[in-house]
C-alpha cells in the first residue's frame, strides 16, 4: 500500500492532510480544555454545540465551495483554507467568552469544509490509475484512525511541559505547514467545466447528481448506516466505559482505541480485497453487519457487568470500526467511476455535505436516547436505521452495474460530437459508453 508514496505529488498532499489532521486533532483536546475553564460543569454543553456548529458548517459551506472550485486554482483554494484556519487558531488563546468560541469553531470547519472535499477531488487526477487511487484511500482512512489514536496522547506529553494555550500554536504550525505543502506542489490542470449557471445552480448539481445516478444514492444510504453505528460509538462510549462498566478514564481511550484498531485493519486490507470482490458487494456486507453489531451492543450493556462483558464490547467496537471502514474507504471509487472529471469537486462537496448531514441526525438521536431510554434502547434504534440504510442500499444500487450503458439522445441534433460513434434508431441517436449524469445526460437511463 505503501507504494503509492513513490508519486511525489501525493507523497506531498499526503504529508501536508497528516499535519493538518495533528493539529486538528491538538485543537480538539485545547479546545476541551478551554471550554472547561470558560464554562465549568457546562463544558459538555459548550462543546455539544460547537459539534453542533461543525456539523452545519460542513453541511451548508462545502456544496458552495464545490460550485466555486472550477474558478479558483485548486492549489490556491487550498492554501488559502490552510493559511485560514492558520489565522483562526492564532486567536483561540484569546478567547474570553463562549460565544466567541463558537464564532471561531464555524470559521475554522467553514475552512475544513472547503479544503477536505478539494483535496478529495484532486487525487483521482493525482493518480489516475484504479489501483493507486484505491490505496490513496485506504492512507486516507489510516491517516484519520491513527491521528485519533496519535492525537491525544501527543497533546498529554505536551501538556506535562506547557499549557494548553501552547496546543494551539501547534495547530497553527500544523495549518502552516499544510499550506506550504500544497504551495510546493504542482498540480494536474483540472478538466474545464463546461456547465453555466451561477454558483447556486452549480452548488446543485452535487446534489442532483446524488439524486440521479443508482449507486450514488446507495452510497448515501450506506453512509447513514455508518453515522448510525458511529453515533453510538462516539457518543456512548463515555457513559459506557465510565457508568456502566465503572472503568477509569484512561479505559475510554483503550475503547475508542479498539474502534480505530478494526478500521485501521480494514484499510490495510481493502486495496487487495477491492481486486477480488466488487465495491458493491465489499460495502453492502459491511453495511448489513451493522445492525448485528449494534444488537450485540445492546445485548453486552443490557446486562449487568461480568468478566466477559468488557472483553467483549472491545470486541463489539473492533468489529464496527472495520465494518464502518470498509463502508467508508470505497466511496471515493464509486463518485469517481460516477462523475466527470470537471465534476469532481461538486461530487465529492456534495458527499461531504450529505454524509455529514447523517451524522447531525445521528449524533443527537444517539445523545437523546441513550439519555432519556439508556444505551442499550439506543442501540436497538440505531441498529434499525442502520437496517434500514443497509436495505435501502442494497435495493437502489443494482446487481449488475456496467460502466457503459446503452442509451439514446432523442434531442441532440445530427454532426453533433457527442454522437460521432451513435447510430440512428427509431427513438433519437443510440449509443453506448461510460455513463455520467452531466449536461448531455441529466437523467439515468
Amino acid at each position: 500500500m505503501l507504494s503509492v508514496l513513490r508519486n511525489g505529488t501525493y507523497r506531498r498532499l499526503f504529508t501536508a492532510q497528516v499535519i493538518a489532521l495533528v493539529g486538528t486533532g491538538l485543537a480538539t483536546v485545547a479546545l476541551s480544555l478551554l471550554a472547561y475553564d470558560l464554562a465549568g460543569s457546562d463544558a459538555s454543553a459548550v462543546l455539544g454545540t460547537a459539534l453542533a456548529i461543525k456539523m452545519i458548517a460542513y453541511v451548508g459551506i462545502a456544496p458552495l465551495i464545490g460550485a466555486a472550485a472550477g474558478r479558483i486554482p485548486r492549489r490556491t483554494l487550498m492554501a488559502a483554507m490552510d493559511l485560514t484556519r492558520a489565522g483562526v487558531a492564532s486567536t483561540l488563546p484569546f478567547v474570553t467568552e463562549i460565544w466567541q468560541i463558537h464564532l471561531l469553531v464555524f470559521l475554522l470547519q467553514a475552512a475544513s469544509a472547503a479544503f477536505t472535499p478539494t483535496f478529495q477531488a484532486t487525487l483521482p487526477e493525482v493518480l489516475p490509475a484504479e489501483r493507486d487511487y484505491t490505496r490513496a484511500l485506504s492512507m486516507t482512512r489510516l491517516a484519520y484512525d491513527l491521528e485519533s489514536l496519535f492525537s491525544p496522547v501527543l497533546a498529554a506529553a505536551l501538556l506535562t511541559l506547557v499549557s494548553y494555550d501552547w496546543l494551539f500554536a501547534g495547530t497553527v504550525l500544523g495549518f502552516l505547514g499544510s499550506a506550504a505543502l500544497v504551495l510546493a506542489t504542482v498540480l494536474p490542470r483540472p478538466a474545464p467545466v463546461e456547465r453555466n449557471g451561477g454558483v447556486r445552480t452549480r452548488a446543485g448539481f452535487g446534489i442532483r447528481l446524488f439524486r440521479a445516478t443508482p449507486r450514488l444514492r446507495a452510497l448515501l444510504a450506506l453512509d447513514l448506516a455508518v453515522a448510525a453505528a458511529g453515533a453510538l460509538v462516539f457518543v456512548g462510549t463515555v457513559t459506557l466505559v465510565r457508568g456502566h462498566f465503572g472503568r477509569p478514564a484512561g479505559a475510554v481511550s483503550l475503547a475508542l482505541g479498539a474502534y480505530g484498531a478494526g478500521s485501521i485493519l480494514t484499510a490495510l486490507v481493502l486495496p487487495r480485497l477491492l481486486q477480488r470482490a466488487t465495491d458493491r458487494t465489499v460495502m453492502l456486507r459491511a453495511a448489513f453487519a451493522l445492525p448485528a453489531l449494534l444488537a450485540a451492543a445492546a445485548a453486552v450493556t443490557s446486562t449487568a457487568p461480568g468478566s466477559w462483558s468488557w472483553p467483549a464490547l472491545l470486541v463489539v467496537w473492533a468489529a464496527l470500526g472495520a465494518a464502518c471502514s470498509a463502508v467508508l474507504t470505497p466511496g471515493g471509487r464509486l463518485i469517481r467511476r460516477s462523475t466527470a472529471d470537471a465534476d469532481l469537486p461538486a461530487a465529492f462537496a456534495a458527499r461531504f455535505s450529505l454524509s455529514h448531514g447523517c451524522w447531525l441526525l445521528t449524533y443527537p438521536l444517539a445523545g437523546w436516547l441513550g439519555a432519556g431510554a439508556g444505551l442499550p434502547l439506543a442501540a436497538m434504534v440505531l441498529g434499525a436505521v442502520a437496517l434500514g440504510s443497509a436495505t435501502a442500499a442494497a435495493t437502489t444500487w443494482p446487481a449488475r452495474d456496467p460502466y457503459r450503458l446503452e442509451h439514446v439522445h432523442p434531442d441532440l441534433p445530427p454532426g453533433h460530437p457527442h454522437l460521432a460513434d451513435a447510430h440512428p434508431s427509431a427513438t433519437g441517436w443510440r449509443h453506448d459508453h461510460h455513463y455520467v449524469i452531466d449536461h448531455h445526460h441529466p437523467h439515468w437511463p
